[in-house]
Order: structure tokens, then C-alpha cells, then sequence
């Protein structure tokens, strides 16, 4: 009874904290924050001076004396003390009172969290996100498997015994699962998504081309002209650093070309959804190959992957409403309702 009156006054909160982005949603009020994951700090002081979308513009270009930081790697906290920053920075966001003025904090209750975290995960990297939530002003913590909160998010009936299948392509971590009756009867995290599908790109154009690119400019090349399947030839400016002369230089490159630099790390992904198929029961297969695989994350935008992985599953292949928000808005599903929280979360509660 007490927690429900405190569930009136505070502002509850769906996250996913994501590799490249994190999305936040206030329930009852939607998304309100579409920020990337990156942070920049003094590498003396580890003064924390940029959070989101200012940092990122730093990507690459900042001085010796500070660094532009991605506190997570593969879907998993790489910087403890940086990620927490990054948490209340976007928490307190949240809170602001509207003429911008300090904190609600002393007046409303700290708000209670759902986070999305991979399915791969170690109890250690779970507690990581968990203690991260808390220090961060977290009153309650709750964690939720991706794939889940994808596949809730994607409005499938998770707890139905039909089975589902959903794949979560992120920008760490690819998530796989076959859910029945709430719970994941087989699943795949695979720590090959939206980042090695840039650094491909890097690592094509330098043994191509003898060029040196950063990561932004292999990921607008990747939204612009990237796919996993035969299409529209398109053609893209690319510019980076001669590494023979150490001089600038620009290259035109094709569609077709970057669609060989990603052809390995796309095999890679549709070879775990085949290994997750393949330990699926028979029952559950049947139903999938009547509802088909859901895509969801920033890699399901690739154009052509739902073709590719169709042509190679035999299976029908469909990409989710706003893929990029499936799993924030899974989390926010959950918030409102705690039967389908208590029967999805991994761990959770009072600190």
C-alpha cells in the first residue's frame, strides 16, 4: 500500500541503456529522451563535461586533455563510475521542474526503474547496471532481458503458448529469442551487431582504398548506402585519411561495395538466428513459420535484412513498428503493468 502511494507522486522510468543510445520513457508521459550513449570527461580530473548528444559531437575531435568516452561495450557497463553519471544526468533530466530550476527530488520520491539489459549477461555485469540504477536515485531497480522487452514492446503476445520470435539487432549486442508463455524457451546473445557493422566499414576502406575513417563517417555510410541484399545501386562521397601520405582524401564508393565490407558480420547474425531455430520444439517452429520473425533495434533499419534472413530461414521476416524504441517502450509496458513485470524481470527491487 505504502509502495502504491509513492507509484502516484513519482515519475516511473523504462530505460534502455544501449551501447550507442539510450532512450528513456516516463510513464504516462512517452519517450522523453533520445540521447547517445557517450560522455566526455578530463583524463586528469575525470571531470565529467559533456553528456548525450554534445558529447557525441565530440566524438574524434576533442584535445589531448579530454576524452570522449562510451561507457558501454557490448551492451554491458565498460565504465562504472562514467555510466552512472550518464544515469543521473538523464534521471535528473527527467525531474527538472518546468522553469528548469533545480531538482524535485526532495520533494517527489525517487522514481522506480525498468532496464533492458542483454541476455548474456554475468551476475556481475547484472549487479553492475542494478547498483548503476541505485547511485544514480533509483528508489526501486528492476532489470528485464532485451529480447523480452523487445518482443513486448513489438506488442507480441509473450505470454501466449504460440511461439514468437523476436531479434533485437542493437548497437552491442544482437538478441535473439523464441518466447512461449512469458518466459525464453531458447535464445542467442551475440556480441556482433550495429558496431561491427561499422567497423567493417573502417576495416574495408583501409584495405581497399589505403584510407582512414572514423566511426561516424563508416555509420553514415552504413544508414546511406548500406544493405544486406541486392537493391538500388546507390553511390556515397566517403572522406578520411590517406595512411600513405597521412594527406586528406575522398572516395566515391558503391552500395554493392559496402554490402561486401558487412556480408561477414550479417552472416554471422542470420548463422545464430539458424542455431537458435534449430533447438526450437517443433511445436513452437510451426507457429513461427505461421507469425514469422520480428525485427527490432537500429539493425533491423539495414536495408534488405529482413530479404536476407527470410531468403536464408525460409521464414517470414517482418520489421517492427519503430524498431529503434521496441525495448524502451517494452519496459514502459511492463511499468504499467506489475503481473507481466513480476513474470518477465531477471531480478529486481528494493536496494
Amino acid at each position: 500500500m505504502f509502495n502504491k502511494f509513492w507509484q502516484l507522486l513519482s515519475h516511473d522510468i523504462g530505460i534502455d541503456l544501449g551501447t550507442v543510445n539510450t532512450l528513456v520513457l516516463v510513464k504516462g508521459k512517452g519517450i522523453v529522451i533520445r540521447e547517445p550513449s557517450v560522455v566526455t570527461i578530463h583524463k586528469k580530473t575525470r571531470q565529467v563535461l559533456a553528456i548525450g548528444s554534445e558529447a557525441r559531437r565530440m566524438l574524434g575531435r576533442t584535445p589531448q586533455t579530454i576524452e570522449a568516452v562510451r561507457p558501454l561495450r557490448d551492451g554491458v557497463i565498460s565504465d562504472f563510475e562514467t555510466t552512472e553519471a550518464m544515469l543521473r544526468f538523464f534521471i535528473q533530466k527527467v525531474h527538472k521542474t518546468p522553469e528548469g530550476g533545480g531538482l524535485k527530488f526532495p520533494k517527489i520520491p525517487r522514481p522506480r526503474i525498468v532496464v533492458g539489459i542483454p541476455s548474456g549477461v554475468t551476475e556481475v555485469e547484472r549487479r553492475a547496471v542494478q547498483d548503476a540504477c541505485f547511485s544514480a536515485g533509483a528508489r526501486q531497480a528492476f532489470l528485464i532481458e532485451e529480447p523480452m522487452a523487445a518482443a513486448i514492446g513489438s506488442k507480441l503476445a509473450v505470454d501466449s503458448p504460440e511461439g514468437v520470435m523476436i531479434v533485437d539487432i542493437g548497437g552491442g549486442t544482437t538478441e535473439i529469442a523464441v518466447i512461449s508463455l512469458g518466459g525464453m524457451v531458447a535464445s542467442r546473445s551475440l556480441r556482433v551487431a550495429g558496431d561491427e557493422l561499422d567497423q567493417d566499414i573502417i576495416n574495408y576502406m583501409r584495405t581497399r582504398y589505403g584510407m582512414l575513417i572514423g566511426e561516424r563517417t563508416a555509420e553514415t555510410a552504413k544508414m546511406e548506402i548500406g544493405s544486406a541484399f541486392p537493391g538500388e545501386s546507390k553511390e556515397t562521397v566517403i572522406r578520411g585519411r590517406d595512411l600513405g601520405s597521412g594527406l586528406p582524401k575522398s572516395v566515391k564508393v558503391s552500395s554493392d561495395e559496402i554490402r561486401e565490407a558487412l556480408s561477414s558480420t550479417v552472416s554471422q547474425i542470420i548463422g545464430a538466428i539458424q542455431e537458435v531455430l534449430e533447438e526450437t520444439p517443433p511445436e513452437l517452429l510451426g507457429d513461427i513459420t505461421d507469425r514469422g520473425i520480428a525485427l527490432a533495434g537500429g539493425g533491423a533499419l539495414l536495408k534488405g535484412l529482413d530479404k536476407r534472413i527470410a531468403q536464408e530461414t525460409k521464414l517470414p521476416v517482418w520489421v517492427a513498428d519503430d524498431p529503434l524504441t521496441a525495448v524502451v517502450r517494452g519496459c514502459g509496458r511492463v511499468l504499467d503493468d506489475l503481473d507481466l513485470l513480476s513474470r518477465v524481470k531477471v531480478t529486481g527491487g528494493l536496494r
